[in-house]
C-alpha cells in the first residue's frame, strides 16, 4: 500500500514536471517581460483563496531579475463574489507580498480561452511570457495561445511554477484533473 502511494505520488510530481516544460521555448536577451498568473475561482471571499494566494507567489518567483521590464498581469473575471480573481490577485501580491512593480488586471474573462484571448493585447508587446498556474492549467494556456497567436507562442518561456515536492499531496489529484482537462482541449482544437 505505502508503495502504492509512493508511486502515485511520483506519477503526480512527474506529470507536472513534464507540463511545467511542454510548449515553452528559450528566449536569451529579453529585455520585457510579462509574467502572467491566471486566477482560479475565489467564492465569495474578499482575500484571495489558497491556490489562489500560491499562484501569486509562484508568480512572483517566475520574475527574471535580469530582465529589465517585468510586468506582472492578474487573471481572471469574477464568477461567485463581487471582486475579480484578477483584482483579489493584484491585491495579494502588492498588499501582503510586497511587490511594487507593474501590475495590469485582465478581470473579464470567465474560462481558460478567455484569459488568452483577452490577455493578447496586453502582452503582445513583450519579450517573453510566463504563465503561472498549476503546471498543466499553465500548459492548458500556452496551449490556446499557440493556435489563437502562433507568433507570441513563440515567446512563452517556463515560469517557476513547478518545484519538486511542493503541495505533494495535492499534485496526483491535480494531475487526473489536469491532464483530463487537457485531453478535453487537445481533442476540441483539433475538431
Amino acid at each position: 500500500m505505502a508503495l502504492g502511494l509512493c508511486g502515485f505520488v511520483g506519477w503526480g510530481e512527474f506529470v507536472h514536471w513534464r507540463a511545467s516544460r511542454a510548449e515553452v521555448g528559450a528566449r536569451p536577451g529579453a529585455r520585457s517581460e510579462a509574467i502572467v498568473v491566471l486566477g482560479f475561482r475565489n467564492g465569495r471571499g474578499a482575500r484571495a483563496n489558497a491556490l489562489n494566494r500560491w499562484r501569486v507567489r509562484a508568480a512572483l518567483r517566475s520574475i527574471d531579475r535580469a530582465v529589465g521590464n517585468s510586468i506582472l498581469i492578474c487573471s481572471g473575471g469574477s464568477d461567485a463574489g463581487a471582486v475579480s480573481e484578477a483584482a483579489l490577485l493584484a491585491r495579494y501580491a502588492v498588499a501582503e507580498r510586497g511587490f511594487a512593480g507593474p501590475v495590469q488586471l485582465e478581470d473579464r474573462s470567465r474560462s481558460t480561452w478567455q484569459n488568452v484571448e483577452n490577455l493578447i493585447p496586453l502582452i503582445e508587446h513583450v519579450d517573453q511570457i510566463k504563465f503561472v498556474s498549476n503546471s498543466l492549467h499553465a500548459q492548458k494556456a500556452r496551449l490556446y495561445l499557440r493556435h489563437q497567436r502562433p507568433d507570441l507562442a513563440a515567446r512563452v518561456v517556463r515560469a517557476a511554477d513547478y518545484r519538486l515536492g511542493e503541495a505533494f499531496p495535492l499534485k496526483p489529484l491535480f494531475a487526473l484533473y489536469g491532464l483530463r482537462d487537457l485531453t478535453r482541449a487537445e481533442r476540441s482544437l483539433a475538431e
